[in-house]
């Protein structure tokens, strides 16, 4: 929808220039995928605490693209309700990192743009990062589920 309302699309230059969003994703430093899976506890820490950095991402978006205001409040509400859920099945729940609201607002603000095109161009990477996150998380949560006595 982003690409056809505003023509933000993948291979916008701006927006190759302006990915320095830091979101959480799944790297190469966290070694092969199901390797990285086989750490069950720390999968799960991982998922969680990058689940609720994106809920401060996913505010942001619902400041600024206002015309899908609802979708997006849902998904705020959906995914913080994952990372809670997901943060108590951790071992040590505490290990979740959670950002607290002076860091939260501080992003936000730093997020914020006079520019209508770098706004759309955030949302645009945002919820593109956010969705390659998600598509990760189910696989890890079907790899945990199909593998040990772990119940979701």
């Amino acid at each position: 929808q982003m690409c056809e309302k505003f023509t933000v699309c993948e291979n916008s230059m701006e927006m190759l220039v302006r990915n320095n969003l830091n979101l959480p994703k799944v790297t190469e430093e966290d070694g092969d995928f199901l390797t990285f899976l086989s750490f069950q506890d720390k999968c799960l820490r991982k998922i969680s605490s990058g689940l609720y950095t994106f809920t401060t991402y996913l505010e942001y978006i619902k400041e600024t693209f206002t015309s899908e205001k609802q979708n997006i409040e849902s998904l705020c509400y959906s995914t913080e309700h994952l990372a809670r859920t997901v943060r108590q099945m951790v071992i040590n729940p505490e290990e979740v990192t959670i950002p607290d609201s002076a860091t939260q607002k501080s992003l936000r603000t730093k997020l914020k743009s006079n520019k209508t095109w770098i706004e759309k161009i955030t949302t645009h990477l945002i919820l593109r990062d956010f969705t390659s996150f998600m598509e990760k998380t189910v696989r890890a949560v079907r790899y945990l589920k199909n593998t040990r006595s772990f119940s979701v």
